[in-house]
C-alpha cells in the first residue's frame, strides 16, 4: 500500500479521498469525501474541495476556494483566489474531443479572483471569468466574462452586473461606471 503524501499537520484529507504523491495543499485546506487531486496539482490554503471533486494534474487552485461537490476541474484550468464553484460544474480543456486523437492539446482556461460558477455550469475551454464575475446555475460559458459580469443561459449571455459580494447592481449591457474594482470591495 502507498504511503500518502507528506502534508501540512493542519490538511484534512477524508480517508476516502486521495491525494497522489506531489500534490500540493495548502494549510487549513479540508478534501472531502471521494476526491482525488493528481499528483502536480496544487490547492491553495484554506480551500474546501467537496465530495467527489476530481483535481486534474497541473491545476492550480488559489487560496481560500471552495469547490462543491461533484465538481471536475480538468487539467488546464488556473482558478484564483476566493472563487466559488458550485455543485456538478465541470471544466473542459479539449475544443474538438476525440477519443483517438494524437494531435490533441490542452486549452487553458483562467478563473479570476472572487468569480462564482454556479451548479452544473459548464466552462468550456479557453475562455477566461475575469475577477468577481458571475456564472448562473446551468449555463454554458463559451465566451469569456468580463469582470463583475453577470452572466446566464446555454450559451451564456450577459445579464448585468454585479459587485463583489455577489449583488445585482445593473442590468443594463454596459458595466456601471460606479462599479470599479476599488469600489466594488
Amino acid at each position: 500500500m502507498n504511503e500518502p503524501p507528506a502534508l501540512p499537520d493542519t490538511v484534512f484529507v477524508h480517508p476516502s479521498a486521495e491525494v497522489d504523491e506531489g500534490a500540493r495543499i495548502g494549510d487549513g485546506s479540508k478534501v472531502w469525501h471521494l476526491a482525488h487531486v493528481r499528483s502536480t496539482a496544487r490547492v491553495g490554503a484554506n480551500c474546501v474541495i467537496g465530495r467527489n471533486v476530481y483535481v486534474d494534474a497541473n491545476v492550480e487552485v488559489g487560496d481560500l476556494v471552495k469547490i462543491q461537490n461533484n465538481v471536475s476541474v480538468y487539467q488546464g484550468v488556473t482558478i484564483e483566489d476566493e472563487v466559488f464553484v458550485g455543485p456538478c460544474a465541470v471544466f473542459t480543456n479539449d475544443l474538438r474531443p476525440r477519443a483517438q486523437n494524437p494531435d490533441w492539446q490542452v486549452t487553458p482556461t483562467m478563473v479570476r479572483r472572487g468569480a462564482s460558477i454556479g451548479a452544473n455550469a459548464t466552462i468550456v475551454c479557453g475562455v477566461e471569468i475575469g475577477e468577481y464575475a458571475m456564472i448562473a446555475a446551468g449555463s454554458v460559458v463559451t465566451k469569456d466574462v468580463a469582470p463583475y459580469q453577470l452572466v446566464a443561459g446555454n450559451p451564456a449571455r450577459p445579464k448585468g452586473w454585479v459587485d463583489a459580494r455577489g449583488e445585482v447592481v445593473s442590468r443594463d449591457p454596459e458595466r456601471p461606471p460606479a462599479l470599479t474594482d476599488a469600489d466594488a470591495r
